[in-house]
């Protein structure tokens, strides 16, 4: 023991900072050679006192959650590498079994179906790793259940043999008993949400008590609220976040505006979609000096949100605003995200600008940030932008005031695009579509969604900035978080390499590491029928970006400093740069920042994790949205590209709409089906039938479940084909009648 420790254990005043370090209660755990617990370790350890050991066991709790330990059922603390077992997050399949995702970034464990019982998706647990699975990869056994994932799920209330249970929607398999008492009316077909009163174990069932019935999944507005209730996204606020933020007002006050640069006569304006509420950039531009000066004004919303305070505390636990087709679920009260953070035209609103000077080969000579008050002149749409710019249409009297900023702008964006070119960032501007509602919440339409270069402007100018404070916070060694994206992982990179050799594109190990060899890949793909599928396998041959406080450059970016400045008012990263950059230019040195490293990486952690709930969330909705306007359609005949291809069947992604199905192999001519070229084409063993990613059919819808999100379609084959088709198996079965 230390010094410091053993004079703590002889006086029986170990306070926070005495407390024995993790290394020392690492140590006193490997020479017991046993699990201990708390009064165990206590002991051994010489902390004594209620106030020490409860300071003991929280320190214990930190080094479980970090991984350093393991608490057994019997509370009991142990060393993970005496158990030889991986920690993670578990993702369980429909069909029964699942896997660990290790948070060391490991590869996965394969879970059978027997270790799926107890658990459910999204606990975390301990597991040894013992054998293998699934296509070759490590399989496992639960050693311990560390953490549940969830305390309710939504799934569908029946009953059968007078017992009342509901099916959870979803990758679960689980079934939760309700008992009659816990009904709550239910009836069955309902969708309902369930608090879970017993989680499931190797010979028993989980249970639970049903707390609000949903209703029907098509019903308008019930896809998002399913999705809300199943990814238990924060909605409502509590008394201290509302009153804080009714006493913020609704107007900037005098004393706020002061030792700020005044900007309110410089004609910044805001270029959104029009269906945006809420407005955290403005932009202007104007050539100086044989380039031109760019601002990038961004809401200035840590001047209203403090460290810590209740709205400080509800961002954080909400990480960023979730977009739904019907509604957003914002990060922060709408009288700050839609009002008084909102940059709206002729108001004053308080800002954080980025000042940089544009070369005409894209590169920012200088730049600096300082903090503004500021006066829209305009709020645009992109696509007003795009037509004044391009002469289509009466430009009004307020936009033709504005062309010569805007055209300047464009300058800028040109220049910019200029050097993500030559610096190879990937071009990967992929199809998107458009869930389109009537008043009464029923989804209407699914259209491409279109992009035009305006949006690339504002795309271009965010994404300096962006660079900028990653600079500029290096630069002065204050901790924040980056937005880093990795490279492609070798094993998938693997996988991209086969299939595009598949294609004749021959692939070196280069791309791996070099993005700008990677997007000359790209370019050579460019004008095939399958480059927008061949473009996504790039897409997801690559790790998910996150946020971290180590700078590892942004690769699909092609930048080394990358960091989210531009969005305070919808994202938490973004706030916790804006209070570096506002802690510097309040001469504040890094050493006295209130965050340090560990702070940064847990809430890199925290921001990253919440980033995936949101992104899960609004999949999920949206998958449902485009299988009830599908469902619309079944029978018909519709236009589709086989944009994946396995060994029972082919996906095939519906015209515009965006909306993959799956064509079984059994709903295929008789055959025996094979993929080949990698994975590329699933070839008929007899007819030689084939289909290959990129390929243009058509297809008849045959079912849709919404609440699984399931599509089924049958190829529609020419009636050549079919004539040849039904012929062989009346062959077949003269043949096999003789």
């Amino acid at each position: 023991m230390s010094k410091r420790t053993k004079t703590a254990a002889r006086t029986g005043k170990a306070g926070r900072h005495s407390l024995p370090g993790r290394r020392v209660i690492t140590q006193v755990l490997e020479n017991a050679g046993v699990p201990m617990s708390l009064d165990g370790l206590a002991t051994a350890l010489g902390v004594t006192g209620e106030k020490p050991v409860n300071l003991l066991r929280e320190r214990l709790g930190k080094m479980a959650g970090s991984g350093q330990l393991l608490i057994n059922r019997k509370k009991e603390y142990c060393l993970l590498e005496k158990i030889d077992a991986v920690i993670g997050l578990v993702s369980a399949h429909r069909d029964g079994f699942g896997f660990l995702l290790p948070e060391d970034g490991s590869a996965d464990v394969y879970l059978p179906f027997h270790e799926m019982r107890s658990l459910l998706h999204g606990d975390r647990a301990a597991v040894r790793v013992d054998g293998q699975g699934r296509g070759g990869r490590r399989s496992g056994t639960v050693v311990e259940i560390l953490e549940r994932g969830k305390r309710s799920v939504v799934g569908t209330y029946q009953r059968e043999h007078g017992l009342g249970y509901v099916v959870e929607t979803g990758k679960s398999t689980h079934h939760f008993l309700v008992p009659d008492r816990y009904r709550a009316n239910a009836q069955p077909g309902q969708l309902v949400k369930l608090a879970i009163t017993e989680y499931p174990g190797p010979r028993k069932e989980a249970q639970g008590k049903i707390v609000r019935l949903l209703g029907n999944l098509k019903d308008p507005g019930m896809a998002t609220e399913v999705a809300i209730e199943i990814f238990e996204l924060p909605t409502g606020w509590n008394t201290g976040v509302r009153q804080l933020a009714e006493n913020l007002g609704e107007q900037v006050n005098a004393a706020d505006k002061k030792g700020r640069v005044d900007l309110r006569d410089v004609p910044l304006v805001t270029i959104d979609g029009a269906d945006a509420r809420d407005f955290d950039d403005a932009v202007f531009a104007e050539a100086v000096d044989g380039g031109w000066r760019l601002l990038v004004a961004i809401a200035d919303v840590s001047h209203y949100v403090n460290p810590d305070d209740a709205l400080d505390v509800e961002a954080r636990n909400r990480g960023t605003s979730v977009y739904f087709p019907d509604r957003v679920v914002p990060m922060l009260p709408e009288s700050l995200s839609n009002g008084l953070c909102s940059l709206k035209p002729d108001v004053d609103r308080l800002c954080m600008v980025c000042e940089m000077h544009v070369s005409p080969q894209g590169k920012v000579s200088r730049s600096k940030f300082f903090k503004a008050v500021m006066r829209s002149r305009a709020r645009l749409t992109y696509t007003q932008v795009s037509s004044a710019h391009e002469g289509q249409g009466r430009v009004s009297k307020k936009l033709a005031g504005l062309m010569p900023q805007l055209d300047a702008l464009y300058s800028v964006y040109h220049s910019l695009e200029r050097a993500r070119k030559k610096r190879g960032a990937l071009d990967l501007d992929l199809p998107e579509a458009k869930i389109q509602l009537d008043d009464q919440g029923r989804i209407e339409n699914i259209a491409p969604l279109q992009r035009n270069d305006a949006h690339r402007l504002i795309e271009e100018c965010m994404i300096a900035a962006n660079v900028e404070a990653a600079r500029y916070l290096k630069r002065h060694r204050l901790h924040t978080l980056y937005r880093v994206h990795p490279g492609p992982e070798e094993e998938r990179f693997d996988t991209l390499r086969l299939m595009l050799q598949a294609i004749g594109i021959k692939v070196t190990s280069q791309p791996q590491t070099n993005p700008g060899q990677l997007n000359k890949i790209l370019q050579q793909l460019k004008g095939r029928p399958d480059f927008q599928i061949m473009a996504v396998a790039v897409l997801r041959s690559m790790s998910r970006a996150l946020y971290q406080p180590k700078n590892d450059g942004h690769f699909g970016l092609a930048l080394s400093h990358y960091a989210h400045f531009t969005s305070p008012i919808r994202r938490y990263p973004d706030l916790l740069v804006h209070r570096g950059l506002s802690h510097l230019i309040g001469g504040g040195k890094a050493g006295t920042f209130q965050y340090d490293i560990k702070t940064m990486e847990a809430m890199g952690q925290s921001c990253s994790s919440h980033e995936r709930r949101a992104d899960d969330a609004t999949r999920h909705a949206e998958a449902r949205y485009k299988c009830i306007y599908i469902e619309n359609h079944v029978g018909d005949v519709l236009p589709g590209v086989i944009t994946g291809v396995t060994h029972f069947g082919v996906f095939v992604t519906i015209g515009d709409l965006n909306v993959e199905g799956l064509v079984h192999v059994t709903s295929l001519r008789n055959d025996y089906y094979h993929t080949e070229h990698g994975g590329l084409r699933l070839k008929g063993e007899r007819t030689g039938t084939s289909f290959g990613l990129g390929d243009a059919v058509k297809v008849r819808v045959v079912r849709v479940d919404v609440e699984e999100a399931r599509i089924d379609l049958a190829m529609e084959l020419p009636e050549d084909s079919k004539k040849e088709q039904y012929g062989s198996r009346r062959r077949s079965r003269r043949r096999g009648g003789r």
